[in-house]
């Protein structure tokens, strides 16, 4: 994912002789396509944003079950920058096997890092602790289905070309035609998930609550579905499947339905249950797992077209053309399926209507930068981004999943929240403010962020990136 590296080649067509090689210019690593690397790193910076703000202000978190916040779009854009790098970077390699042996490392290096970070072995940076119980490990994190996506459509893109020109035959659809068995792949992907969503037969399941602090600890409840079709937090077949095949200990542990009208007295934020709150809002998972991984690969695929765009359509007017079109087509449909109540969007069950509606506003995102800094040569204003999504997985790893912080974390004076990052927070931010929410936000807006942009451009400076 982090780096992914675009290349623009045009001099030469791609070709497969024997059905082992291609033949393609070598690419030169000095030549990037620079709106890919920026919105990378805007995408860098939103999850920042939206994981140490979120708390504060719950429109930008997780939306608690139907709808899309802010951070709903964090991940779906990530796919999106995976699949439309996969075209640019293979475009260049001029062996099969070589290839299939870059795509195999780096999906084992994400599962890797996915693993590490988010399986629960590492809990920076507010605990001071590290370490995880087998028994809990948490398997789909967003590296793993990151790196499940990109396995699919690195395969795809490897195993399916033909003899591709640069130019296109005639028509508007050439190039779906050109790339018409990656698209058939994802009708079959499509296909296959409101079957199983819709066609499904879920039956009743129990669980248990192990929340130490909870009074209703150890004890088991029984949640009554018997149904097919539903898409509500108790009874959708995604959870089913999850819990069936991974374990519910194996699965995201803070559901974010938690925060849900049904469930807490206090809606948008985590507060006591209702006394008349459903059953289910007591489960200590949501569905983050097999199905909505597989649907997940709808959104690299949509990238991919993207970047074959990039490759194979000659001007930028016709490639924005393009890009525009099929954005506003994606979010119109995906906001129509939404809002006509036939799938709404969802990001814990990744809906349809949910990748239609955040592959189109990453199309359209990456389209308004794409005229601002390839056409009207507008990179310098985004310099810091641009350099944060070169070494996208080093500021990451450190800034979005913690790292750093819980490192400085560690040295504190006399209590453990007495932190340089505390003082800072609260005595230049919301101490100047007089509020909490609001200090939080402007700390990651211009001192977060910025820092990051900082390390990001001194490691570029370096000639120091973190590959995968």
């Amino acid at each position: 994912m982090a780096d992914i590296k675009a290349y623009i080649s045009y001099a030469k067509r791609l070709l497969i002789a024997d059905g082992t090689h291609f033949s393609a210019p070598k690419p030169d690593p000095e030549r990037r396509v620079a709106s890919l690397d920026i919105f990378r790193g805007l995408t860098v910076a939103l999850m920042i944003l939206v994981d140490d703000a979120g708390g504060e202000w719950p429109k930008m978190g997780h939306a608690p079950w139907h709808g899309s916040n802010l951070a709903d779009f964090v991940m779906p854009f990530f796919l999106f920058i995976v699949g439309m790098a996969i075209p640019l970077t293979f475009k260049g390699i001029t062996s099969r096997d070589h290839a299939v042996k870059k795509m195999i490392v780096r999906t084992l290096k994400l599962l890797f890092w996915g693993i590490m970070l988010q399986g629960g072995f590492s809990h920076a940076p507010d605990k001071l602790s590290y370490g995880v119980d087998m028994k809990k490990i948490r398997w789909c994190g967003i590296l793993q289905r990151i790196a499940f996506a990109y396995l699919v459509m690195a395969l795809m893109e490897i195993f399916t070309k033909k003899d591709q020109t640069k130019d296109l035959p005639p028509g508007r659809l050439s190039i779906f035609r050109l790339y018409g068995s990656q698209w058939l792949v994802g009708a079959c992907i499509l296909v296959v998930y409101l079957a199983v969503i819709y066609g499904m037969y879920v039956p009743h399941w129990q669980f248990t609550v192990n929340d130490e602090e909870s009074s209703d600890y150890g004890k088991v409840f029984t949640v009554e579905c018997a149904v097919r079709g539903k898409l509500d937090p108790a009874c959708n077949a995604i959870a089913y499947i999850d819990r069936k095949i991974l374990g519910i200990n194996h699965l995201y542990q803070h559901p974010a339905w938690k925060r849900s009208e049904a469930c807490t007295e206090a809606s948008l934020y985590e507060a006591p249950f209702q006394t008349s709150a459903p059953t289910w809002c007591k489960a200590p998972f949501e569905p983050d797992g097999i199905l909505s991984s597989i649907s997940s690969v709808l959104s690299t695929i949509t990238g991919a077209h993207f970047g074959h765009v990039h490759v194979h359509l000659k001007g930028d007017t016709a490639r924005l053309k393009h890009w525009t079109v099929m954005g506003l087509a994606l979010l119109i449909l995906g906001l129509v399926l939404h809002f006509t109540h036939a799938m709404p969007l969802n990001k814990q069950l990744y809906t349809f209507s949910y990748v239609c509606v955040t592959s189109g506003a990453a199309a359209l995102v990456f389209s308004a930068i794409y005229i601002l800094v390839d056409m009207w040569g507008r990179k310098s204003m985004f310099l810091p981004f641009q350099w944060i999504g070169m070494n996208a997985m080093l500021v990451y790893v450190m800034a979005a999943e913690g790292i750093f912080a819980g490192f400085i974390n560690g040295w504190y004076y006399n209590d453990p929240h007495n932190t340089l990052i505390y003082w800072i927070q609260k005595h230049m931010f919301i101490g100047v403010w007089n509020s909490q929410s609001v200090g939080i936000l402007l700390y990651v807006i211009f001192a977060e962020i910025p820092f990051w942009g900082i390390v990001a451009g001194i490691f570029h400076r370096l000639g120091i990136y973190w590959k995968l």
